[in-house]
């Protein structure tokens, strides 16, 4: 079945006088998929996502929510849409049940079917046992919970959330990505922004935001495949720091083609366009007497490419500015 298409963006640009926080982006997202809007804090994440609900207006271009053009009838895709914002709107004095219905009651649901949904969402988000608990007694992960089920009271067919999962624990993380792909088996369509690249991997297509600018779009493995041409040489060393010294100052002295060192915990990721990097390397640090647990060629992961992404557009950048002067 072919798919259908409920969010198109075409040309969205915003200044903020001489300011370009958003240049020309350009996107499509389908019904009932998690659609990732990546990019570093300062990007353009959330001035994309304030231009799309409606709370901010565009320098230019064309913003289609449900096949209604968003600039100019954002009040008629109010109630399909849902939002939820890096601070979760929530009252901290009004407990779980309290907060749920002050928000039923201000998407104008009658009486019954605020009942039945705050018993699905209840259910849905695992806050039963929990309705009259204070907001500011939950955890965080718990009041990100909360948070979705405010924003899905309504069952919206779009929900925007903007970076959810900031400062929330791991395990919190990943039940709330259970959570959104429970979402999408209802056929919601979610659009998210974050920062965190491990989630990338979970959505069905993502764009990367670098300076108001796309640099990248597509599903994970698309991306991947499409920009991602280096090697990787993952190394578990006794001393990552001193590894990547040691690798920097041997790819200062050209002896060895190394693009990028990065340390990833106690890892260190090798990026080289070099297909014998790992006997390079190897035969490098058993010259050196550098010992190393583990050494082993890995797939790049969507955090590798997005820090080689960065690197070439700052290289193009660069190369530009000197030609020009």
């Amino acid at each position: 079945m072919e798919a259908q298409t409920v969010i198109s963006v075409r040309g969205l640009t915003k200044r903020f006088g001489d300011f370009i926080a958003v240049d020309q982006v350009s996107f499509e997202i389908n019904r009932a998929e998690i659609f990732g809007f990546l990019g570093p804090n300062g990007s353009g994440k959330t001035t994309s996502i304030r231009m799309m609900l409606g709370i901010l207006q565009p320098t230019d271009g064309e913003i289609e929510l449900l096949g209604i053009d968003a600039n100019k009838s954002a009040h008629e895709i109010r109630n399909r849409i849902g939002y939820m914002s890096q601070r979760f709107s929530l009252y901290n004095d009004l407990t779980v049940i309290q907060n749920l219905k002050f928000y039923g009651a201000a998407y104008s649901l009658s009486e019954k079917k605020l009942s039945l949904r705050i018993q699905e969402t209840l259910e849905m988000a695992g806050l039963i046992g929990r309705e009259d608990v204070k907001t500011h007694e939950l955890s965080s992960g718990w009041r990100q919970r909360l948070a979705l089920g405010v924003a899905i009271l309504h069952q919206p067919e779009v929900i925007f959330l903007d970076e959810p999962t900031a400062g929330v624990d791991p395990v919190s993380r990943r039940a709330f990505w259970d959570l959104l792909y429970r979402l999408v088996k209802q056929n919601v369509t979610v659009f998210v922004t974050t920062h965190y690249m491990d989630e990338a991997e979970h959505c069905h297509r993502l764009a990367f935001i670098l300076d108001g600018k796309i640099i990248a779009y597509g599903s994970p493995a698309e991306i991947k495949s499409q920009i991602f041409h280096s090697k990787i040489l993952e190394i578990l060393p006794e001393n990552p720091h001193q590894l990547i010294a040691e690798l920097e100052e041997a790819a200062r002295s050209d002896s060895l083609p190394i693009n990028s060192l990065e340390l990833y915990g106690s890892l260190v990721h090798v990026v080289s366009d070099d297909p014998k990097i790992s006997h390079r390397v190897g035969a490098y640090l058993k010259k050196a007497r550098i010992p190393v647990k583990n050494m082993a060629m890995i797939e790049p992961s969507l955090e590798d490419v997005f820090i080689e992404t960065i690197r070439k557009n700052e290289r193009n950048r660069h190369n530009t500015s000197e030609l020009g002067s």
